[in-house]
């Protein structure tokens, strides 16, 4: 959530920063700026009669004292206006700051000064590229008839239990998808993140600290009866960690890593790019959170986009790097990088992690701040990324790395999986 003394003070740069992001509502901001005067016309209001009437009670107090009844008494007769009036100031208030909270959520975070104009994914700027595109042989399958063949996966078997978008994982398909979340674990903890493990459900308050709510409402599962919501990625509850959490400057920064499965509606997805692992309802993905002091948060982005990116050379998987366009962003985030893999089968780039700056976007929603050198509490800068997600990475791999003679693995899964081939 912005904060209403940033966007008063720099109310051009907040329209021009939320034209780049493709904003359809600017008339926002000067809503905002106009509740806040009146908030703050209210507050003094509030705060004069107040005072008058805490005078006035130490000046009947002091009559009273004196025997000056009568002019006791006639100061007291006017208590009952100054009760009056505190109460229809607080009413007021309360109105008032409810009115501009419900204008401050609908604002979207203001993207970096590096975030290129652009309303689609086609106009995302490439920042690299790294990696030979591999050719396959004759013949070579997608990875839905790969699964098939050599039974790793069984999409039907989804269906019958829960839906499509549910896949079931069987035989060397099962044990793929738990060497690499331990591979991604203990790669994320040689480069100093900490794991930790995290409900799957969270409450409303949790949602909204990390802005999924009320932004992505209708892509996350809801457990109506007891108000609680099945986590669209574990930066959800990893983050809240922090929430009204006021830290040291010593103890940042923060790096917590976790790994979850992760429940996405995904609602109006539909045709051949979201068949087999391409775009699923459930998956596991690895998360990296990091609080950070602002000064360090781009560099520390620019490490995290570095250890995806290692994770991927790690793989053999050709990748590209993504700077994100501003009708593209997602409604929190400053900056971010997407990693992309190239699918042979398929011929086309699929996205298998997003780093992202928030920012003070989400601290000031979570309040989550810290003391900085001067003993200041100021707000913290907050992080994410995948670390990576597994659907599309199994995918890349099986395609890739397929072979007449069965799929090749990974060298660095070997020791994870004790086998070198899928046949």
């Amino acid at each position: 959530m912005l904060q209403v003394s940033y966007i008063r003070d720099n109310r051009e740069q907040v329209l021009e920063r939320l034209a780049v992001k493709n904003f359809k509502q600017p008339q926002l901001v000067d809503e905002v700026i106009q509740l806040d005067d009146s908030r703050r016309q209210t507050q003094v209001k509030l705060d004069n009669t107040s005072a008058e009437a805490n005078a006035a009670a130490k000046q009947i107090g002091e009559l009273m004292r004196n025997g000056k009844k009568e002019e006791a008494e006639a100061i007291k007769a006017k208590t009952g206006v100054w009760k009056e009036d505190i109460k229809k100031y607080n009413e007021e208030l309360a109105v008032i700051e409810d009115n501009l909270y419900q204008k401050l959520v609908l604002l979207p975070n203001l993207p970096h000064s590096s975030v290129p104009k652009g309303l689609t994914p086609e106009e995302n700027e490439v920042v690299l590229e790294h990696g030979a595109i591999p050719e396959l042989p004759a013949g070579a399958l997608p990875h839905w008839e790969l699964a098939a063949k050599y039974k790793l996966i069984d999409f039907e078997l989804g269906v019958k239990i829960t839906g499509a978008g549910f896949p079931v994982y069987m035989n060397k398909g099962a044990k793929l998808q738990r060497a690499l979340i331990n591979f991604f674990i203990d790669e994320a903890e040689k480069a100093g993140y900490k794991e930790v493990g995290v409900p799957l459900m969270v409450n409303e308050a949790s949602g909204f600290g990390t802005s999924q709510l009320p932004d992505k409402e209708g892509q996350m599962y809801h457990v109506t009866q007891d108000e609680l919501y099945l986590i669209p990625t574990a930066e959800v509850p990893i983050t809240n960690l922090y929430r009204d959490v006021i830290l040291k400057a010593d103890e940042l920064p923060v790096k917590n890593c976790g790994h979850t499965p992760c429940f996405r509606r995904e609602a109006g997805s539909y045709g051949a790019h979201v068949r087999g692992l391409n775009r699923l309802h459930q998956f596991d993905k690895i998360e990296i959170v990091q609080v950070v002091n602002p000064e360090t948060s781009y560099s520390v982005l620019e490490d995290m986009s570095l250890h995806v990116q290692g994770l991927l050379q790690k793989l053999g998987l050709p990748y590209r790097v993504l700077r994100l366009c501003g009708g593209d962003m997602g409604f929190g985030s400053a900056l971010t990088y997407d990693m992309e893999t190239w699918s042979a089968a398929q011929q086309r780039w699929l996205e298998v992690s997003s780093v992202s700056n928030f920012e003070t976007f989400q601290s000031n929603r979570l309040k989550l701040r810290f003391r900085n050198a001067e003993g200041k509490t100021q707000l913290a800068h907050t992080l994410n990324g995948s670390a990576l997600a597994l659907p599309r990475i199994v995918a890349t791999l099986l395609e890739n790395n397929q072979t007449e003679n069965g799929i090749k693995v990974p060298e660095v899964l070997i020791p994870y999986l004790g086998f070198d081939v899928i046949d």
